[in-house]
């Protein structure tokens, strides 16, 4: 289920580390998973990418470390605990469950950067924008090896873009 949203006029600086926070567990999340799916894949059509989801799992860890950073700067301690994994013994299953979870962190990102703007915060924003091209490159090559267009998440969340004057 998702997070209830905080609009950028309803953001603060310690409700910005939780939902940092929240992120560093999805990465945690991710870490596992690539590690872990890109072992079990197998098949000669999920070879390439087997070996992309093992550079995709470095990544995630660069992001972890990222967002640990931005959450004790902001006064707070890291999150230590992932969100649940999800396995199968279907491999276009798995695939579907990596593309799933990395439409949520670009959903979320995007509203992470929103919030980071509304606070000042703008190189912690930056540091985010950062994540976010290589989590939609992340998107692109697993809607690719999914054989599917890349989703369009371009529509979410136009009622949080708003901020209100007065």
């Amino acid at each position: 289920m998702p997070e209830p949203k905080t609009t950028a006029n309803e953001i603060c600086r310690d409700r910005l580390a939780e939902l940092l926070n929240e992120d560093l567990s999805r990465e945690y999340q991710a870490i596992i998973g690539y590690v872990v799916y890109s072992q079990v894949l197998s098949g000669p059509q999920y070879m390439d990418i087997a070996a992309q989801l093992e550079i995709h799992a470095q990544q995630e860890l660069d992001h972890a470390l990222i967002l640990s950073r931005q959450i004790d700067y902001l006064g707070k301690m890291p999150a230590v605990t992932a969100k649940p994994v999800r396995t199968s013994e279907n491999a276009e299953e798995m695939l579907r469950f990596d593309l799933e979870n990395e439409n949520e962190t670009i959903r979320n990102y995007r509203e992470r950067v929103r919030q980071c703007e509304a606070l000042g915060e703008y190189a912690m924003a930056e540091q985010i924008r950062q994540i976010l091209v290589q989590e939609q490159d992340h998107q692109i090559d697993l809607a690719t090896a999914l054989g599917e267009r890349v989703p369009d998440l371009s529509a979410w969340p136009k009622a949080h873009t708003a901020v209100k004057r007065g």
